[in-house]
């Protein structure tokens, strides 16, 4: 079974792991965004910084919006995070978001370990 957008998480999450072996951990979250965006330019994968998404409930859209760190590829939702692990609620955030947003696929990305950690979060 293919993974859902496959080629497209690959390119992210390949650029996302040149900003951490450039940076390394340390830095605030903010800062790993500016750099990413860099590198998204770079690596010519089309993006959208602090987009703002429609949330629905019960099929109709709220007055409420939900505002991603980014949305790459008009398809994926990049949630960064900048911390020395991720715990649950990190992972139901980022669900909760692609669910409400209508979107099917998020990559919850930490710069804050070591190594860059992300994780796949399917709608």
């Amino acid at each position: 079974m293919e993974l859902l957008f496959q080629h497209e998480s690959y390119n992210i999450v390949g650029a996302c792991m040149t900003v951490h072996s450039k940076l390394g951990s340390g830095f605030l979250e903010s800062v790993y965004a500016e750099a990413l965006e860099l590198e998204f330019n770079k690596s010519e994968i089309p993006y959208a910084k602090e987009k703002r998404l429609p949330v629905y409930y019960d099929g109709k859209i709220m007055k409420k919006f939900f505002i991603a760190d980014f949305v790459c590829y008009e398809s994926i939702i990049i949630e960064l995070k900048a911390t020395k692990f991720t715990i649950e609620a990190d992972i139901k955030q980022t669900l909760n978001n692609v669910k409400a947003t209508q979107f099917k696929l998020g990559l919850l990305i930490n710069f804050g370990t070591p190594s860059l950690s992300y994780k796949r979060i399917v709608n």
